[in-house]
């Protein structure tokens, strides 16, 4: 999968078998896209794909030339990728090209920034293009890396003052694709808290549109995701292409269609709230954006970044893992409990099969409530008083591992911590503390806070038996200032603070890389690439309830794979919604996730236990499939009346599958209907097996042995016949598994 360069054309072609990349050198010397798609024949000059004239386009203002790194004030009146306040004042620069370096395998970025990776050099190339301005000697290079078997690029800029004055980055895209036409959809994530990631479809027209976050992480109202599809485009065909930012702060993606219908994707960290000082000599590395290219569907789109995040971004011991089964005590006591209550839940989970207790919040300083003790991380010995170890150990007697809730990047004013460093908060000289939950943010960006929270940290996790943590973060940033930096650099400590965060996750997973890291903001605050990088799994949502649930996991799987959503089995009424839905059905969606229990398990009747204990028994025969197969999405919940969602989950030889069908109401006289499987062999023959075991219609038409071509053309049946349901009662779900025979 060499990287081409035609010297005579002045062009590179990023091949591999299902994708293409291509650039050249510009007449004017500048580097141009000429295109991004589907794999196209090497060793042929492509130079005629470029859109606007070589020659005399300084002449032609506003020409639709398409740039690789746009700047702006030089005739291109469009969003610019690179901004710089330069040494006299001005933003105008000519970035020409100068040289270029074709490597194999994948380089590591600079700068503490989380990126993709590859194991051995000959899955991936690498073409490094160094742009210069020669008036204020400002390199700029362009990292671009195919990799071989994923039709996915990732690409990363660094600047470099090379010059004798000062400069500060304003605007710097991890990515900029100039695409021909407007004739798009744009797809990208949108919610709020316990409703993240709900899917928003519409056609692009003329302007610009934005996703955004400035509020110091990449927040529970949008996603660092953005997909291009034609209008024609659906799950399992048309042409769709997706970029995920691998960044877990403030950020922007917009798209814009210019008076020529030529459209711009952007996104990289949000210019509102980056401002980077360039010291002679000094460099900077943008965060990493990938880029899938998809022909077959969102489906293949969403495949690519799953396949891709879950063996190349995920990292240590727990990437290839499946996911324990974990009962969490949050909702089953909150900030009430001693160690005899939680020994009471660990030990009934234990009977039931279930492997792993977290003990949330409420452990540590003097935690009776979330106003207080953030930062004193001690063990709270009037609730434990013989400390995390005795604890742990007697949970693991049980036969059940052991974790903790932590949330190290927020600090109570209320707390030994804060009395002691006030200045490592957050906040403005001489202006109040805008305070959520009477805590404030940290200040990671300082050295010293790291080193703090490493330490008392590492303590704990030393202190005893402990093999997963939850890693929370509760509020988002206000009054950004740190008293480390000096005023030309205050717009750096956004920035700076992520990559503190990133630098006390590193610390922490290198030194135990036994334990299985879940991160968690507010729930699904801070799902992304970024965060993904350290912790294998994030926690989806604080909303629990199972049909909230089917719009928020449709939503994140988008980009995300399976293994990593945190998806338990909650208590009702629902403690978000006050909704009551039926335990199979809650189970039916969390199966579809990093699997557990979120509930006080000692409150369930016998007959709730048989289920839980079936339930279990259940995940663990078939969680390989569902954590490590092909997530395919059948019936959308974004889509006519949102009544009906399904999914599926098929083994990698498509030996075996899982698929997950829900009903939120029950309708009269539904008529006959069915869902129609994918990724099936169709010449296999499947005996198909319905969970719940229940005595109905639905189980006992589907419990057959058919054809992959039949389940992939007719599909399985979930109403029989025109006068009555198959299925009866509000908020209903079956699992059916498939297996070759």
């Amino acid at each position: 999968m060499p990287i081409e360069w035609d010297p005579a054309a002045r062009q590179w072609h990023l091949r591999n078998e299902r994708m293409s990349v291509i650039l050249a050198v510009l007449e004017n010397g500048e580097l141009g896209q000429l295109y991004l798609g589907s794999a196209l024949t090497p060793g042929v000059d492509y130079r005629h794909l470029a859109r606007g004239p070589f020659h005399g386009w300084e002449n032609r203002v506003g020409a639709p030339i398409r740039l690789e790194l746009p700047t702006p004030d030089t005739g291109d009146y469009r969003q610019p990728a690179l901004a710089v306040d330069l040494p006299d004042g001005s933003q105008a620069m000519r970035l020409r090209v100068r040289d270029h370096r074709i490597l194999r395998g994948k380089p590591a970025l600079a700068g503490g920034m989380p990126a993709t990776y590859v194991e051995d050099d000959v899955e991936a190339d690498t073409l490094e293009v160094d742009l210069v301005d020669e008036r204020t000697s400002l390199v700029a290079t362009v990292r671009l890396t195919l990799f071989r078997d994923h039709p996915a690029l990732a690409r990363s800029i660094t600047v470099r003052n090379d010059g004798d004055a000062p400069v500060t980055l304003r605007t710097l895209m991890s990515a900029s694709l100039d695409m021909p036409g407007a004739d798009w959809e744009r797809i990208t994530l949108h919610g709020s808290w316990v409703r993240e990631r709900h899917v928003t479809r519409a056609p692009l027209t003329p302007g610009r549109y934005a996703t955004e976050s400035l509020r110091g992480s990449s927040s529970l109202v949008a996603s660092p995701f953005m997909a291009l599809v034609r209008p024609s485009t659906t799950e399992a065909a048309g042409e769709a292409i997706g970029v995920s930012l691998v960044w877990s702060g403030d950020f922007l993606a917009d798209v814009e269609v210019d008076q020529y219908a030529t459209t711009r994707l952007r996104m990289g960290l949000h210019p509102d709230s980056f401002a980077w000082h360039l010291a002679p000599g000094d460099s900077f590395t943008s965060p990493e954006a990938v880029v899938v290219h998809a022909t077959d569907g969102l489906g293949a789109m969403s495949e690519a970044f799953h396949r891709l995040y879950r063996s190349r971004l995920a990292r240590g011991e727990w990437r290839d893992r499946v996911r324990p089964i974990l009962i969490n005590n949050w909702e089953a006591t909150y900030f009430d409990f001693d160690e005899d209550r939680i020994v009471d839940i660990a030990r009934v989970a234990a009977e039931l099969g279930i492997e792993l207790f977290c003990l949330d919040d409420g452990w540590f300083g003097r935690r009776d409530s979330d106003d207080r003790s953030l930062g004193d991380w001690v063990v709270d010995r009037r609730k434990l008083p013989n400390g995390l170890e005795t604890l742990a150990r007697r949970i693991r007697d049980l036969g059940m591992t052991f974790g903790i809730w932590i949330e190290p990047e927020m600090v109570s004013a209320d707390s030994d911590l804060f009395r002691a460093h006030p200045d490592w908060a957050i906040g403005v000289p001489g202006l109040p503390r805008t305070e959520s939950r009477q805590q404030l943010v940290l200040d990671l960006g300082r050295t010293e806070v790291v080193d703090h929270l490493a330490g008392a940290l590492s303590a704990i996790l030393s202190s005893a038996p402990i093999d997963y943590v939850k890693w929370d973060m509760n509020r988002t940033m206000t009054e950004s200032w740190s008293g480390v930096l000096p005023a030309e650099r205050q717009g750096e400590m956004r920035t700076r603070n992520i990559l503190g965060v990133y630098e006390l996750y590193r610390r922490l997973t290198e030194r135990f890389p036994h334990i299985l890291f879940e991160s968690c903001a507010s729930g699904g605050g801070r799902f992304d690439a970024g965060m993904l990088a350290f912790a294998p799994q994030a926690w989806t949502s604080d909303d629990t309830d199972a049909v909230e649930r089917l719009r928020i996991q449709w939503g994140t799987s988008m980009v995300f794979p399976v293994s990593s959503m945190g998806a338990h089995v909650a208590a009702v009424p629902n403690h978000q919604t006050g909704r009551i839905t039926p335990l199979a059905t809650r189970a039916a969606v969390a199966a579809f996730g990093a699997f557990g229990y979120e509930l006080d398990l000692t409150a369930l009747s016998t007959e709730e236990r048989a289920q839980v204990t079936d339930q279990v028994a259940w995940v663990k025969a078939h969680r390989e499939t569902l954590q490590r197969g092909r997530f395919l999405r059948l019936i959308d919940p974004f889509a006519g009346n949102g009544n009906d969602t399904a999914w599926m989950c098929v083994s990698d030889d498509a030996h075996h599958a899982v698929v997950g069908w829900y009903r939120v109401l029950s309708r009269p006289v539904p008529g006959p209907s069915a869902v129609r499987l994918r990724g099936l062999d169709p010449a296999r023959r499947y005996q198909v097996r319905v969970w719940p075991e229940t005595d109905d219609t639905l189980v006992r038409r589907n419990s057959l042995v058919r054809g992959g071509d039949e389940l992939m053309t007719v599909g399985l049946f979930l109403d029989d016949e025109p006068r009555e349901a198959g299925v009866r009662g509000d908020f209903q779900a079956r699992l059916f598994e498939l297996e070759a025979v």
